[in-house]
């Protein structure tokens, strides 16, 4: 009997991790109706990881009315894994989709993170889980902290606004009226990559242009994230801004360990271990991942890197289903990958491949069943 646990993330902007985990099932229940499939959904911090988590432990999701990434209020969905336990996503609160015609990351604030880690606080809870990806901010989580409680003055003792234009005048710290239970709370940040807080490697240099800025913002954007991290460092004595991860999310990843005292830990080992992927993995015959697209950041803390070595840890074929294949193909296999296929199987637009992504991943995964069917029958 063929089984075959599939551990996929979402396709961005296209399909969410369960319906591509539905759709590679299809396929492969084409190629042999007798297969049993463990079809799971999964994230790395990024979108989708609120429901993951509480898919995988039978929790629950609520909503809460929060500050939008532009001053909008928005309904953001979070989760309680247990009595003890809350997750919560920026992207929810401050994410790139809920603004993506308005793409401003000088204005854009993550106020609403700080009001959903508030509300996860108001349950009384023990560790709060902060999903790291998607956002469309660039305020190193100025924004939640004063959400928190948090004071920032600029040299006039005024109130700084919201948004990262207004770090350059920032003056003056004030954590003395930050929420108290958070000192008594663990918070964990969840990332998919570890980038620093700011220089060529940093927030806005990388994320800045995805997120609307112009050349020149992300200059200015990078120098006001590196103003932040002086004072910081000047007022609480630990450079935060070298640490990995801190650049998760515009800065929100330093915000956390800054202001909430909280761990950045790579998302996609946290979320193995609450799956329980390695045990899921001692009963199936191959296991089958993907993303929307694979390429050399992915080898940097993304799902399916890290989906690739627990598999080959319990000597399991791997395959990835992807949207596309960057140029970086060789470091790719290197990870781990025993075959890796692309959705899409004509020259298409995104829009395309968008409208037929039923049937481009269901014929993959028809395809890589065939092909596993191959390895077995050559070893």
């Amino acid at each position: 009997m063929n089984r075959v646990l599939i551990a996929s993330d979402s396709f961005k902007g296209s399909a969410t991790s369960i319906e591509i985990a539905k759709y590679i099932t299809a396929g492969i229940l084409c190629a042999d109706s007798t297969a049993k499939v463990d079809a799971i959904s999964i994230a790395d911090g990024g979108e989708g990881t609120v429901c993951s988590m509480v898919a995988a432990t039978g929790g629950r999701l609520l909503k809460t009315e929060v500050t939008g990434p532009l001053g909008t209020p928005v309904q953001a969905t979070w989760g309680l894994l247990d009595a003890k336990t809350a997750v919560i996503e920026v992207a929810e609160s401050s994410g790139i989709t809920l603004i993506q015609d308005q793409l401003d990351a000088c204005k854009t604030t993550t106020y609403g993170v700080g009001q959903l880690i508030k509300a996860a606080l108001d349950q009384q809870v023990a560790t709060i889980y902060v999903g790291l990806g998607g956002s469309a901010t660039n305020d190193g989580g100025v924004g939640m902290a004063q959400a928190l409680g948090a004071h920032f003055y600029d040299q006039k003792g005024n109130e700084l606004a919201q948004g990262a234009d207004s770090l350059c005048d920032l003056t003056t710290i004030d954590l003395t009226t930050i929420d108290p239970r958070l000192k008594t709370t663990q918070i964990i940040g969840l990332s998919d990559v570890n980038n620093p807080l700011t220089g060529e490697n940093g927030a806005s240099a990388i994320y800045g242009p995805q997120k609307g800025a112009t050349v020149e913002q992300v200059k200015t954007l990078d120098n006001n994230l590196r103003c932040l991290a002086q004072l910081v460092e000047r007022t609480l004595h630990t450079d935060y801004a070298i640490k990995p991860g801190a650049g998760a999310a515009g800065g929100t990843g330093f915000g956390l360990m800054a202001f909430c005292q909280a761990e950045i830990k790579p998302g996609i080992n946290e979320i193995i271990n609450i799956l329980q992927l390695g045990q899921r993995m001692e009963n199936v015959d191959l296991v089958i991942t993907g993303e929307g697209q694979i390429d050399g950041q992915s080898l940097h803390g993304k799902l399916p890197v890290g989906v690739a070595r627990l598999a080959k840890q319990h000597h399991l074929p791997v395959i990835a289903i992807v949207g596309s294949v960057g140029p970086d193909l060789k470091e790719i296999y290197r990870a781990g990958f025993d075959l890796v296929l692309s959705s899409t199987n004509r020259p298409m637009t995104f829009q395309q491949a968008k409208e037929d992504i039923a049937t481009l991943v269901a014929n993959a995964g028809f395809t890589a069943f065939k092909a596993f069917g191959s390895f077995r029958q050559e070893s």
